[in-house]
C-alpha cells in the first residue's frame, strides 16, 4: 500500500466528515486507506462514522489520549509505506496526495515533507514552514521584529520567511496539521513524543528528523484549508497547554533558564490576549452572498434562509466576471461541492483572499455548510 492517511478526532464531527471526503477524492488514483482515531469525543461523530463511512477503520478511545499517543495509535494500524499526518479540520485538494508522493519519492533525503496551508478566508498560514524556535527567534516573533525586517535573516527565521510562501524549499519545522513522510521513519523516529499531550509535538518530531540527517521540505506546489483550532479553544488550558509543551522542548534539545522561562510566560500570556483581541473583532454581517452551484433546491433554500441578497452562479469563471474585488461592502461566497472540485475551491479561495470577502463549503452530499472568518475564531458550521 503507497499510503495511510492518520485523522485523529476530537468532537469535530461535521469538519471530520468534510475532511474524509476530500481524503477520499484525493486517494482515488492511489493505492491508500483512511484511518480515523477518535479521542473520547462527546459529539455525535462515532453515530456519522458508522453511518457514512463504515468501511474507514475507525479507533474509539475511552479517554482523551492527547494528539501525540492519538496518532502513534492511528500509524502503528497503517499499511501504507508512507503515512499523513492529518488534521480533520482540513480540506485537501483531489491531486494534493499524488503531487506530494511524487515529490518526495524523487530525494532520498527528504524526511517530513510538509504543504501550503491556507486559512477559512484563504489566506496563507505561516506556520506552514518554520524555524526551530530558538529563544531569539521567539523574542523576533512576539515582539513583532519579522514582521518590520521580513527580508532579514536576523529576524525572519521563525516563521521560515527566507522561503516566499510559493517557493519550496528547505525548513527546520512543519506543522502537524500535514506531515507527511515514511511509516519506516516515523517509527525510527518513535513517533510523537508521548510526554507532550497537544502542542510542541510537531516541532519536537521535526527537530529530530533533522538530527537524524534527514531534510524537511516545504512543499507549495499542492495548497490545503486548515480551518486552524477547531478541535481547540484559545483559553487558559491552552495557554498552559502550549507552555507546557514548549518547557518539554526545551528541557529535552536545549539548555532552559530563568530568563527563558520569564520569556515563555510573557509569550504565551501575550499569545492569549491576542487571540482574544482577534476574537472580539471577527462577526461581520454580508451585504451581498453569491452561491455557486446548479441546485435549484440550493438557491431557494438559502434565498430563503438568508438575511441579505443572494445571488446565484453556475460556476468560478462567472464568479470572476462579477469583479469582486472592486466592491466595498461585505461579501459572503457560498460553494457547493457537488458541483466544484476542492482544488478549484481552495485556488478561488486563495486568489480572492480579501478583508471583505468570506466563504463557506457546503460539502458533497451534505446538509450543511462549513466556513470561517479568519484564522483565529473557530470555525462555522450552518446546518441546512
Amino acid at each position: 500500500m503507497q499510503l495511510s492517511v492518520i485523522i485523529l478526532n476530537y468532537n469535530v464531527r461535521f469538519f471530520l466528515e468534510q475532511c474524509i471526503k476530500s481524503v477520499q477524492k484525493s486517494l482515488k488514483n492511489l493505492e491508500g486507506e483512511i484511518i480515523v482515531v477518535d479521542n473520547n469525543s462527546q459529539d455525535d461523530s462515532s453515530a456519522m462514522m458508522r453511518e457514512l463511512f463504515p468501511d474507514i477503520r475507525y479507533i474509539q478511545n475511552q479517554t482523551n489520549l492527547g494528539f501525540p499517543k492519538g496518532n502513534n495509535i492511528g500509524v502503528s494500524m497503517a499499511k501504507g509505506e508512507y503515512i499523513c499526518i492529518l488534521n480533520p479540520d482540513t480540506v485537501v485538494a483531489e491531486d494534493t496526495f499524488e503531487k506530494a508522493l511524487h515529490f518526495i519519492q524523487t530525494r532520498n533525503d527528504i524526511g517530513i515533507l510538509g504543504c501550503k496551508l491556507i486559512d477559512g478566508r484563504g489566506s496563507f498560514l505561516p506556520e506552514s514552514k518554520r524555524g526551530i524556535p530558538t529563544v531569539w527567534r521567539s523574542m523576533t516573533k512576539i515582539c513583532g521584529m519579522h514582521k518590520l525586517f521580513p527580508n532579514s535573516k536576523y529576524f525572519n527565521r521563525y516563521y521560515a520567511s527566507h522561503l516566499r510562501n510559493n517557493q519550496q524549499g528547505e525548513v527546520e519545522v512543519l506543522v502537524g496539521a500535514f506531515m507527511l513522510m515514511k511509516k519506516e521513519l516515523y517509527l525510527d523516529l518513535g513517533g510523537f513524543d508521548e510526554q507532550f499531550f497537544m502542542y510542541v509535538e510537531d516541532t519536537d518530531l521535526s527537530y529530530r528528523s533533522l538530527k537524524q540527517g534527514k531534510v524537511n521540505y516545504y512543499f507549495p506546489e499542492t495548497a490545503i484549508i486548515h480551518y486552524k483550532g477547531e478541535s481547540t479553544v484559545k483559553d487558559k488550558e491552552y495557554v498552559k497547554r502550549f507552555h507546557s509543551g514548549t518547557q518539554i522542548f526545551y528541557q529535552k534539545h536545549f539548555k532552559a533558564s530563568l530568563f527563558f522561562e520569564l520569556l515563555m510566560k510573557t509569550i504565551t500570556f501575550s499569545f492569549l490576549i491576542t487571540k482574544q483581541d482577534k476574537k472580539q473583532k471577527m462577526k461581520i454581517a454580508p451585504a451581498e452572498c453569491y452561491v455557486v452551484t446548479r441546485c435549484n433546491e440550493l438557491q431557494h433554500k438559502l434565498k430563503n434562509d438568508c438575511k441579505t441578497k443572494v445571488y446565484c452562479v453556475e460556476n468560478t469563471e462567472a464568479l470572476r466576471d462579477l469583479h469582486l474585488h472592486q466592491k466595498p461592502q461585505n461579501i459572503e461566497i457560498i460553494f457547493d461541492g457537488n458541483y466544484l472540485s476542492n482544488k478549484e475551491i481552495i485556488a478561488f479561495m486563495t486568489e480572492y483572499q480579501k478583508s471583505n470577502i468570506f466563504f463557506k463549503i457546503k460539502p458533497e452530499q451534505a446538509d450543511f455548510l462549513i466556513g470561517s472568518n479568519d484564522r483565529n475564531s473557530r470555525g462555522e458550521v450552518v446546518l441546512l
